[in-house]
Order: structure tokens, then C-alpha cells, then sequence
């Protein structure tokens, strides 16, 4: 049995695979419209409609207490923006003796805290069984069935195979490592990039330039993950490659670097796929829309425009070189003009 909380398209996904798999899952959704949809028609009324489920692995709540409290497994698929407000109320007990799997892609706004480090500081969280599931997974294509591959992670690694294999279907490959921090940070990243991406489409640059921008935001992100202390920065070196290290799990399997599909593969799709929400909220803000009227015209979070600020604000202390980072939160956040930030931003690729 696993709790799942949130009913945005993510966690619609998420819900989908797990229920797919004939895994018992006990999900919170926001409104009793979705909850008797849900019952009566078999797909969430607001998201991924196409994805159909086998209502009898599914136990619906209208409280988030109360889904938690049912599994000792609790996926969070909130939007970090309003992750500590559905949490705010609820006993600090009630993770105790939990798993917690994150597939949150984002910074709690204000504290500009991991979801772990915000667990540890608000719950006394044990990071031991805190877990994330992230990776370049449209849910969109989840819902069409198409092959994705997601990352489990967490420091309790044979754990979090347990918790990968929960997901792993004809559809869903699941790769493990322990890396927790790494994983969402370059979720964070991208999201700003895919931003970036959006924006430069907006003010109606070419694929030449694009290709260049995002080949400058991996160099630009991977700087940043070395910074905060990230080893598995490298591509082309993989760990079976270290004399005297020796892969377990499958033999023919690399272990993670740079290059793997949770860093390098889901900055590739955030930036370049029309389902990305970052790109198609910069594109409105290339296009010259205000950041209210780009708001109000998606009905999905873009978790890319908090994250440019708490990142910014972040990155005052860790002093990573972030050109295209900037250039995002002066557009977002000091109102700067997009083709003035870009034209800036210009000089600095290679």
C-alpha cells in the first residue's frame, strides 16, 4: 500500500503506475468533485483524462492526514508552493516510522529548503527514509503509456529499490542511487532553464541559439552540483570503470554521472518537449506577457519561476558562476526586459 497525495497531473501519473501494478493506493485529492469523478468515471476530471484506473486499488480522502496516516509509504506530488500550507496543521508526529518519496521538483518558497531539510526542521524527519522519484517523465506520456525512466533515490538504497520496484511496469524503467541531493537540485535547476529555453523561443530565437543555451545551462548547472559538494559530476566515468569498485544490482548497468537521464536527460526534456510547463511559461514571457498574465493563463504550476528566486538567494552563498540563472530571475523578478537580459546573456555563451 502506498499514500499518494497531491491530484495535479504528476501525481495522477504517479497514482496510474502504482495502480497499474495492482499496488493498493490511498490517495488524497483536493475536491469530493474529483473524488466521486474519479468513482464513478475512472479518470481524474481535471488531468491526464485519458489515463483510466482500476478503482479497486484506489481508497480516495478528502484529508491529507488521513491518506498519510493509512500507508507507512507517502508519495508528496504537491507543488512545493503549497507543500508547507497542507502541512502546517498536522501533528509533528505524523511521518513517524514513515517512508517518504518526494516528487516534488521544487524549493519550499520563503524558507528556500529542500523538502527534506524542511521535514528534518518542522517534523524531525529521519533523512534515512526520505526517498525522491525524479527523472524526464512528461506525465502526459505516462498517461499514453509511452516508455519513461525514473530515478529512486535515497541513502537507504536497497530501500529504495523496494520503493522503485512499487513503480516498475512495461512502461516505467526505474533506476537507483543514493543521491538525494544532487537529484533535486538539478530538478530545481532545469525547471529555471526550461524557463530560459521558453523564453528565447519567445523572443523568437532559432534552434542554433537554443542548442547553445542549453549546451551553457548543463555546464552551468553541473558547476553549481560540484559546488554543493554533487561527486557524480562526470561524464564518461562510471563507477564499475574505479579499480576495485564493483556494480551490484545489474551487470551491464553504469552506474550515475552527469550524463544519466535524472541530470542530463530531464534538463534535455524540461528544455526542448511542448508538454514542459517551464517552456511554455517562458515562451509567454519571451512573447511579452506579464508574469500575472502568464499566472493566469496556464492552470499548472510552473515550478521554475519560485525556484529562480530561492535559487538566486541561494546562490549568494554558494557563489556558483549562473549567467542564464540570473538572466531568468531579473526577467522574473526585477521586471528586465527579456530581449535586454538576452542580449546581455548573449556574450557570455560559448
Amino acid at each position: 500500500m502506498v499514500s499518494v497525495v497531491g491530484s495535479g497531473s504528476w501525481a495522477t501519473a504517479l497514482a496510474k503506475m502504482l495502480t497499474d501494478n495492482q499496488v493498493m493506493v490511498h490517495w488524497y485529492v483536493r475536491h469530493d468533485s474529483i473524488r466521486d469523478h474519479l468513482h464513478r468515471y475512472k479518470h481524474n476530471p481535471h488531468y491526464l483524462q485519458s489515463a483510466s484506473f482500476d478503482t479497486r486499488f484506489l481508497t480516495l480522502y478528502l484529508n491529507p492526514e488521513e491518506a498519510i496516516n493509512a500507508c507507512k509509504t507517502t508519495v508528496l506530488a504537491v507543488p512545493s508552493a503549497y507543500m508547507e500550507p497542507m502541512l502546517a496543521g498536522m501533528p509533528r508526529s505524523v511521518f513517524t516510522e514513515k517512508d517518504v518519496v518526494s516528487a516534488i521538483k521544487g524549493l519550499m518558497p520563503g524558507k528556500n529548503l529542500l523538502l527534506n531539510e524542511y521535514l528534518q526542521n518542522e517534523f524531525q524527519f529521519d533523512i534515512n527514509r526520505y526517498f525522491t522519484v525524479m527523472g524526464p517523465c512528461h506525465a502526459e506520456e505516462v498517461a499514453s503509456e509511452k516508455l519513461s525512466y525514473l530515478t529512486f533515490s535515497g541513502l537507504n538504497e536497497d530501500r529504495a529499490h523496494e520503493i522503485a520496484d512499487c513503480f516498475k511496469n512495461h512502461y516505467i524503467n526505474t533506476v537507483v542511487n543514493t543521491d538525494i541531493y544532487g537529484v533535486q537540485y538539478a530538478a530545481i535547476l532545469k525547471n529555471i532553464y526550461a524557463l530560459a529555453s521558453g523564453i528565447a523561443h519567445g523572443l523568437k530565437y532559432g534552434d542554433n541559439f537554443l542548442s547553445v543555451l542549453i549546451a551553457n545551462a548543463a555546464d552551468e548547472m553541473a558547476a553549481f552540483l560540484r559546488k554543493v559538494g554533487i561527486l557524480n559530476m562526470d561524464v564518461g566515468v562510471h563507477k564499475e570503470s574505479i579499480p576495485g569498485v564493483q556494480l551490484l544490482k545489474h551487470p551491464y548497468r553504469k552506474s550515475a554521472n552527469y550524463a544519466s537521464s535524472v541530470y542530463l536527460g530531464d534538463l534535455l526534456v524540461t528544455c526542448y518537449s511542448y508538454f514542459s510547463r517551464n517552456r511554455t511559461f517562458g515562451t509567454m514571457i519571451g512573447k511579452g506577457m506579464t508574469v500575472k498574465a502568464a499566472q493566469l493563463e496556464m492552470n499548472m504550476v510552473a515550478e521554475g519561476y519560485n525556484a529562480s528566486r530561492a535559487m538566486f538567494e541561494i546562490n549568494k552563498e554558494i557563489n556558483a558562476d549562473m549567467p542564464i540563472a540570473n538572466a531568468v530571475y531579473r526577467i522574473l523578478w526585477e521586471k528586465v526586459s527579456a530581449a535586454k537580459a538576452f542580449d546581455e546573456l548573449e556574450e557570455t555563451l560559448i
